[in-house]
């Protein structure tokens, strides 16, 4: 029996099938028909050609550089990983590399890969230049990620066959392949992994013209007649993020049929997003809250992430990884040793005065609030129950 079948065999055994979902979330052939499902909007939305991907100039630019080499090469593509906040196109850009390199694409992730077997599973049945792609790179069990270790570097596995005396190290080899990752905590990155990609590529929030491209272009593919007016109005308030950009737009949409004539003018996209709760920020229903309970119920004073997530009814760490971080960058937010300080601009946009200058800082801290690591996470908190 080769090498090969009696691993595929041992890994079938310890329940490994090929079958199993979380292996087959997605998989893309060359002609881009299996995954881009013309029913799902969200994938129709998403472009196939790195030519019609809007925004990230430097990084598409490189990408397209890396590609182009390869291709001319005739070799496979440096691994590669794509960092950035989420909604921002770390998908759609693995859609697109295996798109430009006429391969398949599989996609999985790492929360799905439980064990080791998992993931050998998949790489041994990988064709010559197919793209795996792993979202959340970063949540990859620890023993998953170091079998990725050879397989990025020497393109082999090392696996162990059997068990007791009779067990024995097997090294597989691999097809030429191109892993891509995508994260959006970088530094929760292992150094031995993020030094094997040979291109890391960073991607920032968008302008407000780059949203309205993808705004006209996601609605003339829906077919929804949209004015510049409208686009517009839905880019200034989609958080700098196309995700954002398309779902309110679809929202916008729903709400031109329903209460207008179907088309999206700048009136109508202005009556839409304040129904569904955006504001001229961009801010929704849960970042309003919390602006609102730092600058009435705890005016002048800090708050610790745990209280101040108790207050509006949400998880610590949707708070710290969905909220603050866009709170933060429109100068909303303030992270203080204390704990959360609403600005002078929160205050503002509430149409609330602001404390003096005097009051914030002679405000003693909260027995509530706890002091803070450099994530802003709380650190020494009592335990309870």
């Amino acid at each position: 029996m080769s090498p090969r079948r009696e691993v595929l065999g041992s890994l079938a055994e310890g329940g490994v099938a090929e079958d199993r979902p979380a292996l087959r979330r997605g998989v893309l052939d060359p002609s881009g028909d299996a995954a881009w499902d013309p029913e799902l909007e969200e994938l129709r939305l998403r472009p196939r050609r790195l030519a019609d991907f809007v925004g990230q100039r430097q990084l598409t630019e490189h990408l397209e550089i890396v590609l182009q080499a390869a291709r001319q090469r005739g070799a496979a593509v440096d691994h590669l990983l794509f960092a950035g906040p989420p909604g921002l196109g770390k998908t759609t850009l693995a859609g697109i590399v295996a798109g430009e390199l006429g391969s398949g694409l599989r996609v999985t992730s790492g929360p799905a890969l439980v064990r080791p077997g998992d993931l050998a599973a998949l790489l041994s049945s990988l064709e010559p230049g197919e793209v795996l792609f792993i979202d959340e790179v970063h949540r990859l069990p620890r023993a998953v990620e170091e079998l990725l270790y050879p397989a990025m570097e020497d393109g082999c596995l090392d696996l162990v066959v059997g068990k007791g005396p009779t067990a024995r190290s097997v090294r597989l080899e691999l097809p030429p392949f191109t892993l891509i990752g995508a994260t959006t905590r970088t530094g929760l990155l292992t150094g031995p992994l993020r030094d094997r990609f040979g291109f890391v590529g960073r991607l920032d929030l968008y302008e407000v013209a780059e949203l309205e491209a993808i705004v006209r272009r996601a609605a003339a593919i829906l077919g929804v007649p949209i004015t510049a007016g409208g686009a517009s109005r839905i880019a200034e308030r989609a958080r700098g993020t196309p995700r954002i950009a398309n779902r309110l737009l679809r929202r916008v949409r729903d709400f031109a049929e329903v209460r207008a004539d179907g088309v999206v003018t700048e009136q109508t996209a202005l009556a839409g997003l304040e129904l569904f709760g955006i504001d001229e920020l961009g801010l929704d229903k849960v970042d309003r809250a919390i602006l609102e309970v730092l600058c009435s119920r705890f005016a002048g004073r800090a708050v610790g992430l745990t209280t101040l997530a108790q207050c509006v009814g949400e998880e610590p760490e949707t708070l710290l990884d969905a909220y603050e971080p866009y709170l933060l960058r429109q100068g909303l937010l303030l992270r203080t040793p204390r704990g959360r300080m609403a600005t002078a601009r929160a205050y503002a946009h509430l149409g609330l005065s602001a404390p003096s200058t005097g009051a914030l800082a002679g405000a003693q801290p909260s027995l509530l609030d706890l002091p803070e690591g450099p994530e802003g996470r709380p650190v020494g908190q009592p335990q309870v129950g």
